[in-house]
């Protein structure tokens, strides 16, 4: 199965033939990494509020956050 990178939308075969999968390479897990390390991605809310979500809900922000992040970072390009 082909998906889009989530650092350069280039297009990456996700399966255990590529060890960077969802990435196309290296050079853009290392990106995703350093992008977290900056806290360039967070989950809006009050510290600890996630313990007291119900896992549908959790999920749902987790998403929302990624697709901020991702949105962020097209805009950048």
């Amino acid at each position: 199965m082909k998906v889009k990178c989530p650092t350069c939308g280039a297009e990456a075969e996700y399966s255990p033939a590529n060890p960077y999968r969802p990435f196309c390479s290296e050079r853009c897990r290392l990106i995703d990494l350093g992008a977290w390390a900056n806290d360039e991605y967070r989950i809006e809310g009050e510290p600890g509020s996630a313990a007291s979500m119900n896992p549908e809900d959790y999920e749902t922000a987790q998403r929302e956050a990624m697709m901020r992040a991702m949105e962020k970072r097209a805009k950048r390009r």
